[in-house]
């Protein structure tokens, strides 16, 4: 109990720094939009100048966009305002998509949180000069990317539910974890990412042990049905999201290092070195934990009790001691998998929550309870949901990858990797 308490007075010390974030404002990012040789990329735009007023005209604040291209600027309630954008202030070069849109109406109503985003987009518009050959090489490299993060993501959430039967709808809250404490340790403590990331997936894993130890283990230990304990799984996510909500805030943040990137072209795709980094590292980190699975001692153990719990403990293998180590190994995969997607998209009190259908995806893809399926399923998930933005508006780009779920449900139920089961 006092390892989870400690993980969550950690998770409170960002809330006495950023006490301004409680009061209510606006954040305001201007970004270019640019074709190189056919490859959409995106930067910030510095030195913008932004005002707020009231609808009657009356000045609320302004502002000017900084290096990451944002302003932020505090407003007085919640209530109906107008951002406008000064055109004059633009650099030299840079005229807006819409070049007539430099105003922004705001209502009262758009303050689902205590802040609300407004972004004005600058230059040509994304894919126009680009072949769609070329479109789909780029939204290759990007479903590459995306799908070894789910894969990260994914891994722990299948071999808990091979060894233990539950459904954690919380894992998605394991993985902004693991975005929060990188954070904490690189914006507020000032720690390069370089130290604090093994120090962030550390802390993930105990705080995946922790959470079985005061709660599953000792539902499982009363008889608690799978059901019963699924719903417990569901009560803790929104518990969870609603805390990271009260101490973070409701908008997202970059962290300090590697947040200003230029992509690099390679042929028709571009990616920044950032990213290649984190690919490159998440494929290697995949591969290793599926030669874990298949040649260590304790590995062959996990494959066991996630095969079939009874005949592996009949055999001497301590099955509880099994479980402790998937839940440790799949809270610090969690939180890898958030330091990585706050390194990409941003660090927000929802990313976790955002991704833990397309994990549901990738592991129903997979073979459930498959820790290879998982890998396989959560690849090719993300890969489907770049894809599927070709030909879908993106704001719908992951609805083909649930449609898979449900097909893959009906057709395949044991998945790609999996087994059928007799039943009765």
């Amino acid at each position: 109990m006092f390892v989870l308490l400690g993980v969550l007075v950690a998770l409170a010390a960002p809330a006495a720094v950023h006490a301004l974030d409680s009061d209510y404002s606006i954040i305001v990012s201007v970004a270019n939009q640019t074709n190189n040789n056919g490859v959409a990329e995106k930067k910030p735009v510095a030195g913008v100048k932004i005002a707020i007023t009231t609808p009657a005209g009356v000045a609320v604040g302004e502002g000017v966009t900084d290096a990451t291209g944002a302003a932020t600027i505090a407003v007085p309630a919640k209530d109906d305002y107008v951002v406008t954008l000064d055109v004059a202030s633009l650099p030299s070069g840079v005229t807006l998509v819409e070049g007539t849109k430099t105003v922004v109406n705001i209502v009262k109503d758009a303050f689902t949180t205590n802040q609300k985003r407004v972004t004005f987009f600058a230059g040509s518009t994304g894919d126009s000069g680009a072949s769609l050959a070329e479109r789909i090489a780029q939204r290759l490299v990007d479903g590459v990317r995306l799908g070894l993060i789910i894969a990260i993501c994914s891994v722990g959430l299948s071999l808990i539910f091979g060894t233990t039967g539950l459904t954690n709808f919380a894992h998605g809250e394991m993985v902004t974890f693991g975005g929060m404490m990188a954070f904490w340790f690189n914006v507020l403590l000032g720690v390069p990412l370089l130290i604090a990331g093994p120090l962030v997936i550390a802390l993930g894993g105990v705080f995946g042990l922790a959470m079985n130890g005061l709660i599953f283990a000792k539902l499982r230990k009363r008889g608690i049905g799978l059901i019963s304990q699924l719903v417990v799984s569901v009560g803790l996510s929104i518990m969870l999201r609603n805390m990271y909500l009260y101490q973070f805030g409701g908008r997202t943040r970059p962290l300090d290092d590697f947040s200003l990137q230029v992509a690099k072209s390679f042929g028709p795709v571009s990616i920044t070195m950032r990213d290649l980094t984190t690919t490159i590292i998440s494929l290697a980190v995949l591969l290793g934990v599926a030669a874990y699975l298949q040649r260590s001692r304790t590995g062959k153990a996990i494959r066991a009790v996630s095969d079939n719990p009874s005949l592996a403990s009949s055999t001497g293998i301590d099955t509880q001691k099994i479980i402790r180590i998937v839940w440790f190994a799949g809270g610090a995969l969690a939180a890898m998998g958030g330091l990585f997607r706050g390194l990409d998209e941003q660090v927000g009190f929802e990313m976790g929550s955002g991704l833990i259908f397309l994990m549901f995806a990738g592991i129903t893809l997979g073979g459930l309870g498959s820790a290879y399926g998982a890998l396989v399923g959560g690849f090719l998930v993300g890969l489907l949901v770049e894809l599927a933005s070709l030909v879908v508006p993106a704001e719908l780009k992951n609805a083909p990858a649930l449609l898979i779920l449900i097909v893959v449900l009906v057709l395949r139920p044991q998945g790609i990797l999996g087994r059928k089961q007799r039943v009765g």
